[in-house]
């Protein structure tokens, strides 16, 4: 059971980055082909209309869409330079109080993102040359956010049980130094 549940928050957050992956590429060709358009002006050609408030979007996808994949592959920024002198449990609790405070920071950006989408929604602002509403922009970020917190909450049940039980069983990984565990 445990073994699905890994490999669903897994797939989540490999899907999640894919489509950050996708939202960057498409970001990437609407800005090339932006500025080709404005240095091909004397073609016909121009620069599409409102590309800043395009690639504002799809970057604010982005971000939240690797949330979740960064912090099931323990990826965010570490100092290791105390931890690799102590003992299996400290790290073990190190670990476990870093994806609580993980969690937490991830339920908080939610709830006061999903606040943001809502205030955003009930004005109806809309963007200055698009005109689409704000609020998509946000409710495409509270996609990735969600995940972050479902993932994080995984990643701090691993954490707790690993402490308990002794067993690293964090995707195969030691938590600590990221080596393959044997």
């Amino acid at each position: 059971m445990l073994d699905r549940i890994d490999r669903l928050m897994r797939s989540l957050a490999a899907f999640l980055a894919i489509l950050g992956g996708l939202a960057l590429v498409a970001v990437i060709l609407a800005t090339v082909a932006s500025v080709t358009g404005r240095a091909l002006l004397w073609a016909g050609l121009g620069p599409i209309r409102g590309d800043f408030e395009l690639v504002e979007l799809g970057t604010g996808f982005a971000v939240f869409a690797f949330l979740p994949w960064a912090q099931i592959t323990r990826q965010h920024a570490s100092v290791e330079i105390l931890t690799m002198h102590m003992g299996d449990t400290a790290n073990k609790l190190i670990d476990m109080v870093s994806d609580l405070l993980m969690f937490a920071i991830a339920v908080l950006l939610t709830w006061k993102h999903w606040a943001g989408t809502l205030d955003k929604f009930a004005y109806g602002e809309t963007t200055f040359i698009i005109q689409y509403p704000i609020w998509w922009a946000y409710a495409s970020g509270l996609i990735g956010a969600i995940g972050f917190v479902l993932v994080s909450f995984w990643c701090l049940f691993l954490s707790v049980r690993a402490l308990i039980t002794g067993k690293n069983e964090f995707h195969g990984q030691n938590q600590s130094h990221g080596e393959t565990a044997h």
